[in-house]
């Protein structure tokens, strides 16, 4: 549903694949580039991607009367202190012998601070720079729409926020509400407290996800293709790259080769998430963590937690739609809040939901948002160069899809913005005119299957 494959792609075997389509994963000018987005994965932080002036107006005589979103939860720390304990141990060991490099010297001190601040706000919890993140989209999703909130105060409507129940969903949510009640103050008692829904918004460990747990778990040939692209000597020799800057040949040398692909995934990690908590960092600098890894070397690594997202998560094999049927439980209810405002039985003017890159990911592909729409042929490996799916653009942190709704008479009108970026709905879905971001909603229910 929604996920297309490309007939011009020839089929090879798993061996042929690894050989030609991984050699062309990371562009080969990545050493000489900046760390490009994409190096984050869906770790990268969160930037609004249009700007408030380039937004298409609504046809005449159509009036905002209702919004919905579903939001991934801020920038946050480390889920846990596993990849900086797994370091530094090594790092500890590496000096006491006397094999760190100078880039080593300083790494050492800089990780432990940098896991200081993260337990400082807790593991898993949002950072400042996360907090923010989710209160300026707030702010702007109010400047977006100012005559709703203001006939939302005027009519009492009630605005309703959802989380997984996790703790960095249930804080977005709260930071959310809190910030755009602050746009209005009538809006304050109208929005509710945030309530958990674990079937609508953490559905991979709800029960409507069992056949997808099962899949994680015990689907040999996810098990295969993962292994098959990560076990390489690309990326064997990326992560001798990374320990070679901050420990001498002798010390890596001693090291096993899973030990060190286990090391490096751990600086890569740190890498990462080291964006998200630049707000922590002394003076607000940044940690610098790009010093350890090369560019080339973060885009492989990159490339390798994209893979695993896009096979668990994403588009996955195009033989099945196991990563994403899940979601219909989500697109479901963005449906349903419409068709009961349209019916006159919802008292509400906007439904804000708060979740997880778990859910963003398989609802971007059942819906068909852009970059998300094709999936892996099997025997041919996903890799960056013949699939556009990204996860620094699907989800990264703080991701967002929203649905606003116009009326005029008894005519409802959608708009869809994707990280605030009006975005068309997928190819069979027809907008009311060519190049408009604007969609009858008979016209959603139709393409998607409702009517």
């Amino acid at each position: 549903m929604g996920i297309v494959d490309d007939p011009a792609m020839k089929r090879v075997t798993p061996a042929l694949a690894l050989c030609t389509l991984l050699a062309a994963a990371v562009p080969s000018h990545a050493a000489d580039q900046p760390a490009h987005r994409d190096s984050y994965g869906t770790k990268a932080v969160y930037a609004p991607e249009q700007g408030a002036r380039g937004y298409q107006r609504a046809p005449a005589g159509f009036t905002p009367v209702f919004t919905e979103n579903v939001s991934r939860h801020g920038s946050r720390s480390a889920t846990d202190s596993e990849d900086g304990d797994l370091i530094l141990a090594l790092w500890d060991k590496a000096q006491t012998a006397g094999q760190l490099t100078g880039k080593g010297e300083e790494f050492g001190p800089k990780t432990e601070a940098l896991l200081a601040e993260m337990a400082k706000i807790g593991y898993g919890n949002l950072s400042a720079r996360g907090k923010e993140e989710i209160q300026d989209t707030a702010v702007r999703m109010a400047d977006r729409l100012p005559s709703l909130f203001k006939s939302i105060a005027a009519k009492g409507e009630r605005i309703d926020v959802v989380s997984s129940g996790q703790g960095r969903a249930v804080d977005s949510g709260n930071l959310f509400a809190a910030a755009l009640g602050d746009t209005d103050p009538e809006l304050k008692p109208l929005i509710g407290a945030t309530r958990t829904d674990k079937d609508l918004l953490y559905f991979h460990k709800a029960d409507g996800g069992a056949a997808y747990r099962d899949y994680i778990a015990n689907d040999q040939r996810l098990a295969d293709t993962l292994k098959s692209i990560t076990d390489q000597p690309r990326t064997h020799r990326a992560a001798r790259g990374v320990l070679l800057r901050l420990f001498k040949p002798a010390f890596v040398n001693g090291l096993g080769s899973a030990d060190q692909v286990a090391a490096a995934q751990a600086v890569y990690n740190l890498y990462a998430i080291a964006p998200a908590m630049s707000e922590e960092s002394p003076g607000g600098k940044g940690w610098g963590m790009q010093r350890y890894i090369s560019t080339s070397d973060a885009a492989w690594f990159g490339y390798l937690s994209d893979v695993e997202d896009f096979y668990e998560k994403g588009p996955g094999f195009s033989d099945s739609d196991i990563t994403y049927k899940m979601a219909d439980v989500l697109l479901d209810d963005f449906f349903q809040q419409i068709e009961a405002k349209k019916a006159g039985t919802s008292t509400l003017g906007a439904e804000l939901r708060f979740t997880h890159a778990e859910e963003i990911i398989p609802l971007a592909a059942l819906m068909g948002l852009p970059g998300s729409t094709k999936a892996a042929k099997p025997g041919q490996p996903y890799t960056y160069a013949d699939n556009p799916w990204r996860g620094a653009d699907v989800a990264p942190l703080g991701s967002n899809i929203q649905w606003d709704v116009f009326k005029k008479g008894g005519h409802y009108l959608v708009r869809m913005l994707y990280n605030e970026k009006e975005t068309a709905f997928k190819a069979s879905c027809h907008p009311v005119k060519r190049g408009s971001k604007f969609y009858d909603f008979t016209e959603l229910e139709r393409c998607f299957g409702r009517g």
